[in-house]
């Protein structure tokens, strides 16, 4: 192989034989319909194979097109082969020679010729690659193409005989599997596509399996290395925490209370995820969970992802707590000698619930005996990240009950997949007494009539949230964007109405006075960033203007409409859309807001934005430690992910650490997939 051409595929992924192997096609072009020259017709694609009788080459006018033109015969007629802008040819192509074509007959002023597409030279026993039977398709670059990787993996495919197969010859016969080998031979060079789908389905359901195995060995490593506290059950200080609430549990969120509170009765560490819809409650299960923990002399600890978030859950579990638990905080944005005082009442105890963000895992964080650990918008943490607490605690031999939650409904296949290593709660539903949020879509000629809208409802009383555009690049620009917009409503559309801001980029002291002055109706509108996009609850905010709708995932812009509609009356979400977006009709944005205002319910629209996404982007963070899917796709193999963990606990049920001899293979597949990251979850 060429330097040049290694450098280009190293730049690509691609040093070993083994990674060509492993770079599946993603679709296939059916080239079996080889014609002779005379049935060839016009406007048709078609494979032919003839023979060289003579090339020509004309460089056109001003020579700004080469023609290449070569006379071509079978034993059923001539015609004429055309290459365009190919003038290297002439000197490759000789009287003699045979070739396989791929191209379509096309009339023109000087009578007809075949376009050629592909075309490769024919010696030996006539062997083909790009231009008969089922071609594969590799995703390429721009500096390495489908058809160079199409001859680099032809030529090492023999090499997928010394493969390892990780799968035993048990498994195999059971779920009637073709071997590695076999299969990989097939996905490459196809005989049929019933061939390459038998092929697929069982390189598919492997990758799967890897992932399963790989997530429960994680689970049951977690689970074996310590005992956590066994919380008994449920005493006096929850019961007046619950008794003391201003609302009634929904059954939902009573059942998945008693779901935990079965976990926490077992020495058992709990790994368990709570996800449900906007609005549905989760928070009220949450500081349940951490005040089991309090009420029996531990601790617990709330881990949310950004500093805002852990500030408003701070106050939202103070207000429901009140004097039942001491509740503390630890992020960033503590002075050394504020974090220096915090980090006594830890240690020491006095702080029953600590609130915070990643400080809650560094190195000097040292809780005096901590029980209960909750993860909120656990997706934005990878799974060597969340479990960083546990593991800590698990060193001096108890490991924390751990709860991680989600207001990113997921689908079951993603639920299994990136989250296997977790038992599952679902909280549907929401709150008795709340109305679905009408959503309604404004192009920018009907940006009046919807600002004209929201100032009815402020008129009535209510109060409304205007969000700027999402900027990816950076926070400063977006924050940027929303005091601009702000500055433009106060002398426009909203003259007439008390505004405030609020964006990422302000100092704790001054996001606190605006979420305090819009809570207490001080302004009318708060314009701000996706700052909001959790933990803001205002039941008197009604209606938010989106703006720049088409710039936001199908999730966010679901968790951002869940910030109204949190009290009795009537809500609305108005999509604002950008001119630009008019320009481009088709993208992908127009199905994700076609889907959020044809619905409200979370979970449906996480299955829509697997759908229209892919699976690899629906968070917009990589679960850090988790192997690469190279092939599954979890909108398409759905059944093989059930099957996959079905498989994976029957496994692992016999052999609850694949240390049997027979499951080495297996158990090196399982340790390749993970890396080094999670290489350890088969040694605990």
């Amino acid at each position: 192989m060429r330097p040049a051409l290694a450098k280009r595929l190293e730049g690509f992924g691609l040093t070993t034989v083994g990674d060509l192997l492993t770079h599946y096609p993603r679709r296939y072009e059916d080239f079996t319909d080889r014609k002779p020259i005379a049935d060839l017709k016009v406007g048709e694609e078609a494979t032919v194979r003839a023979t060289v009788e003579r090339v020509t080459l004309d460089h056109g006018r001003r020579r700004r097109v080469t023609l290449l033109k070569v006379v071509l015969r079978d034993r059923s007629g001539v015609m004429i082969g055309v290459w365009f802008n190919q003038p290297w040819l002439a000197k490759v192509l000789e009287p003699g020679m045979e070739l396989s074509l791929r191209g379509s007959v096309r009339l023109s002023g000087g009578g007809a010729s075949f376009v050629v597409k592909a075309h490769e030279i024919l010696a030996g026993e006539g062997e083909t690659v790009h231009t008969e039977g089922i071609v594969p398709v590799y995703a390429a670059s721009e500096s390495i193409s489908t058809r160079v990787l199409r001859d680099l993996v032809h030529a090492v495919r023999r090499a997928a005989r010394s493969m390892p197969d990780p799968l035993p010859g048990a498994l195999l016969a059971a779920e009637d599997l073709p071997a590695k080998a076999d299969a990989v031979l097939a996905i490459h060079a196809p005989r049929s596509h019933a061939e390459a789908a038998v092929a697929r389905e069982r390189l598919v359901l492997e990758e799967l399996l890897l992932m399963q195995l790989g997530l429960l060995l994680h689970k049951g490593a977690e689970q074996r290395v310590s005992r956590a506290p066994e919380l008994g059950a449920p005493g006096p200080k929850v019961a007046a925490f619950l008794a003391g609430l201003p609302f009634a549990l929904t059954d939902h969120q009573a059942a998945a209370i008693a779901e935990i509170d079965a976990d926490l009765d077992r020495a058992t560490p709990m790994r368990r995820l709570l996800q449900g819809d906007v609005g549905s409650g989760k928070t009220v299960v949450a500081v349940h969970t951490l005040l089991r923990a309090v009420e029996t002399g531990h601790q617990g600890a709330f881990m949310a992802p950004t500093e805002t978030l852990a500030e408003q859950h701070l106050e939202t579990m103070q207000e429901l707590l009140g004097p039942l638990a001491a509740c503390d905080l630890l992020t960033s944005r503590l002075t050394a000698a504020e974090r220096r005082a915090a980090l006594g009442r830890i240690a020491s105890g006095e702080a029953a619930i600590v609130v915070g963000t990643h400080a809650l895992i560094q190195g000097d964080v040292a809780f005096a005996d901590l029980a209960v650990v909750v993860v909120d918008e656990q997706h934005r943490f990878g799974v060597v990240q969340r479990d960083e607490m546990g593991r800590r605690a698990a060193a001096g031999g108890s490991a924390p009950h751990a709860l991680y939650m989600t207001a990113t409904p997921i689908p079951r296949t993603l639920a299994l997949t990136f989250y296997g290593d977790l038992d599952v709660t679902v909280i549907a539903g929401s709150p008795a007494g709340r109305a679905p949020v009408a959503t309604r879509l404004y192009s920018e000629g009907h940006r009046a009539a919807g600002y004209e809208f929201v100032r009815k409802q402020l008129d009535k009383g209510r109060q409304a949230y205007v969000v700027c555009p999402l900027i990816e690049e950076s926070e400063a620009l977006q924050s940027a964007a929303a005091l601009a917009e702000a500055e433009r409503l106060r002398g426009g559309e909203f003259r007439a109405y008390r505004l405030g801001v609020l964006h990422g980029q302000m100092k704790a002291a001054e996001r606190d006075a605006a979420m305090a002055a819009f809570r207490s109706g001080q302004t009318d509108v708060l314009v701000a960033t996706s700052v909001i996009e959790v933990g803001i609850d205002v039941r008197n905010a009604t209606v938010m203007i989106i703006e720049g709708a088409e710039r936001f995932g199908l999730a966010q812009l679901h968790q951002l409409r869940g910030r109204v509609g949190r009290g009795t009356e009537k809500s609305y979400c108005l999509l604002f859309t950008s001119p630009r977006r008019e320009r481009t009709p088709g993208e992908r944005s127009d199905a994700r807001l076609k889907a959020l205002r044809t619905t409200t319910d979370g979970f449906a629209l996480a299955d829509r934005d697997l759908e229209i996404r892919g699976e690899g982007q629906l968070f917009g963070t990589r679960q850090s430690g988790l192997p690469d899917l190279k092939l599954a796709k979890l909108t398409r193999d759905r059944d093989a992910v059930v099957r996959a963990r079905r498989l994976a606990r029957d496994i692992l049920a016999g052999d609850p650490r694949l240390e049997a001899p027979s499951a080495a293979p297996l158990a090196d597949a399982v340790r390749g997939a993970f890396g080094e990251e999670l290489a350890w979850l088969l040694k605990a």
